[in-house]
């Protein structure tokens, strides 16, 4: 990979540490910045070099106040100055003073510099601390032989000022780059540092790191949730938007699933640990998003050519300056100021951070908003998309089947009536069809009678003892097994998309619930919002065409496509790009992987707290298909911030290099450290509007 590549908090022990270790890590570096960077040395070792390596943030700003003291006198013995400001200040050995001064800042100011060019040159990946420690070297040797007799006048003042600004660059560089990994930090310092755990029958507080699977946890009323785990006792709403992107605070009580890092509510909850360290999801998230910024897309690998060639060039046009006013005006440090001025301006710096700081940004940003990239390249080509394909069961409906309607077949017993004696002898059951009876009766507030002698027929259906009565739950493959004539089917209910329940109370049938997967509530905002992006999207199902139709109908879609198996789904995909598609397909990462890894950009829904969707390019946590709509928002967003950060960065270098080399002259002259301002400010500036594309996703 290309030297100018920058990740933020990426450490390759990472990939085995505990979360515990890492949060330990990221309090420890809360106050630095380790700024890395991933370099392709011989035969692509894939080892990690650091143009900043061994210095930190402070490390930076104290070696720039160092200097700047140093530089005081080292300015007022400089004659050039003494000259400016007309005064005189002249004694034995003054020339000796200022080579001991320049000397110190040359090697202790300059030493960052110096040992990143070692590092850039020993991995064959020349750029920008070569061209600076390139630069003041010059400067430096031609002083040293000046205050040893050469004819001439020292560089000494221009050398200090050069190094401060560079350090001050670094430092500000660092500093505004910091921001870019504080969401991975607050990610992993989501985790509390110690946790409550019951051992023998009493609660005591232990370290994070102790805790083990199977442990079990009590989380109180405010605390972070230390691990993922199941609640067995108690009841809470727990607030996960800083995990899932989701706002709404979710119930939790007996057997429900927490995430590490959650917010536990006003309830007390007891709960085993399922996953504690590298296994919880915080956890696989962190390293997902470490992955993601690791990875190098197209625009990245742009960046990193374009700054090569530009460290190239900058070599040089920097030798043909020098030649060009060494052979015009014969003044030996004329050309040599020119010749530094031109290495420090044109330094590709802030090419250097114009992708990576983004992409730090755009994964960490989308990682708490339940959004995870693992491949970077198709996230940035979301925004080349023409056509979505939605696998219709979780995505675009809840896959959980809602009742409709209850309706009562004769006078008997009142609507409410059926739906309780129906609930009642499903409450053992697991069947979706169960779960849904259950979920409307605590919807309307009936309260949930007792059953005796529960059966269950696959197939067929339950039977249980209600109040003394005989009460059965079947489709009508009972009546089939019976010899029973199938009841008539009220008009009202939609058979092409309704499934059908029969209850029957004491051997007569006393009414009929019909269920259906629900349409989700936001799916036709999101159909909507891809429309107004110019996307087409089609319903995948293996449905029959009627319920295809209709809930493609409902949603505003372009199309269906029915009955589909799904060894077919990847054909179906092939069948769009081959039509010159640009295609994205949304499916839960399990049965679709085939047509995942097909399209052009897999996106996985819905997949929770699993986050391992191998196949999928962008998991999407939620089951929100609006998600889909504002991942592609986002791609738009941040491509277009890495494009204007690499304008900025170019252009920069279009008109500096040239103010550099003297075009102007005499009427302007850049100094070096006029460059060296420049090329910091356009770091800065370049870093500054990474940071405004946290505007631009809005959950």
């Amino acid at each position: 990979m290309e030297q100018s590549h920058h990740q933020h908090h990426q450490h390759n022990e990472h990939a085995e540490a505990s979360t515990a270790a890492m949060k330990q890590e990221a309090q420890q570096h809360s106050n630095e910045h380790h700024h890395t960077m991933e370099q392709e040395g011989k035969a692509a070792e894939g080892n990690m070099h650091d143009k900043h390596a061994g210095h930190h943030t402070e490390d930076f700003l104290n070696r720039f106040w160092i200097c700047l003291l140093l530089t005081i006198p080292v300015l007022l013995l400089s004659e050039m100055i003494q000259h400016w400001f007309n005064f005189h200040i002249n004694f034995t050995g003054k020339n000796y003073v200022l080579l001991a001064l320049g000397t110190i800042i040359y090697f202790y100011g300059g030493s960052p510099f110096l040992t990143g060019m070692v590092r850039e040159i020993k991995y064959g990946n020349i750029g920008m601390m070569t061209l600076v420690a390139l630069a003041i070297s010059v400067a430096y040797v031609y002083s040293v032989a000046v205050a040893f007799g050469l004819q001439g006048m020292d560089f000494f003042w221009e050398l200090a000022t050069l190094i401060d600004i560079m350090l001050l660059g670094h430092w500000l560089e660092m500093r505004s780059q910091m921001a870019a990994s504080n969401a991975l930090q607050s990610l992993v310092a989501l985790l509390p540092s110690e946790v409550h755990v019951e051992r023998n029958g009493e609660v005591k507080d232990i370290d994070l790191k102790e805790l083990k699977k199977e442990d079990v946890i009590v989380v109180k009323p405010g605390e972070k949730v230390p691990a993922d785990a199941m609640v067995i006792d108690g009841t809470s709403y727990v607030n996960e938007s800083m995990l899932t992107g989701e706002s709404v605070p979710v119930k939790k009580e007996k057997d429900a699933k927490l995430i590490a890092g959650s917010l536990n509510g006003d309830g007390s909850i007891r709960a085993v640990v399922t996953g504690a360290g590298e296994d919880s999801y915080l956890n696989k998230v962190i390293n997902l998003v470490q992955s993601a910024q690791s990875a190098k897309s197209n625009t990245q690998n742009l960046a990193d050519r374009v700054a090569k060639w530009l460290t190239i060039i900058s070599i040089l046009v920097g030798i043909a300056t020098f030649i060009f006013w060494y052979s015009k005006e014969g003044d030996l440090a004329a050309a040599l100021e020119r010749l530094v001025t031109v290495m420090v301006t044109s330094c590709p710096h802030a090419l250097g951070v114009a992708i990576p700081l983004v992409v730090a940004i755009s994964t960490t940003r989308a990682a708490v908003s339940g959004l995870l990239i693992r491949n970077r390249t198709a996230f940035e080509n979301a925004r080349k998309l023409t056509t979505i394909i939605f696998d219709k069961t979780g995505t675009l409906t809840k896959g959980s089947h809602e009742v409709q309607k209850v309706i009562a077949i004769n006078n008997a017993y009142t609507s409410d009536e059926v739906l309780q004696y129906a609930a009642a002898a499903q409450q053992s059951s697991e069947h979706y069809i169960a779960r849904g009876m259950l979920r409307k009766l605590k919807v309307k507030g009936l309260p949930l009678w007792k059953s005796e002698n529960f059966r269950y027929e696959q197939g067929v259906g339950v039977s249980a003892t209600v109040s003394g009565k005989e009460v059965v739950v079947g489709g009508p493959n009972y009546f089939k097994q019976k010899n029973l004539p199938l009841p008539p089917i009220p008009t009202e209910v939609d058979q092409n998309t309704e499934t059908v329940s029969f209850v029957l109370i004491g051997g007569e049938l006393a009414g009929i619930i019909t269920l259906a997967d629900t349409i989700r509530e936001s799916a036709a905002a999101a159909i909507q919002e891809l429309k107004e992006m110019h996307i087409k999207s089609f319903l995948l199902t293996g449905d029959n065409e009627k319920i295809a139709a209709s809930v493609a109908g409902k949603l505003g879609m372009d199309g269906y496509l029915a009955n589909v198996l799904p060894h077919q789904k990847q054909e179906k995909l092939k069948e769009y790009q081959i039509k010159g598609e640009v295609v994205a397909m949304t499916g839960d990462g399990v049965n679709d992987a085939p047509a995942l890894a097909q399209a052009d950009v897999g996106i996985a829904v819905g997949s929770g707290t699993d986050v391992a969707a191998e196949t999928a390019d962008i998991i999407l946590v939620n089951s929100d298909p609006k998600d889909v709509a504002n991942m592609i928002a986002f791609g738009r967003a941040t491509y277009r911030k890495m494009i204007q950060n690499l304008f900025w960065a170019v252009g920069y270098n279009l008109i500096a290099i040239p103010l550099a080399a003297g075009v102007l002259y005499p009427r302007f002259v850049l100094s070096p450290a006029m460059g060296a301002v420049l090329m910091s400010l356009s770091t800065v500036i370049v870093a500054f509007n990474a940071q405004l594309l946290k505007r631009d996703f809005k959950q």
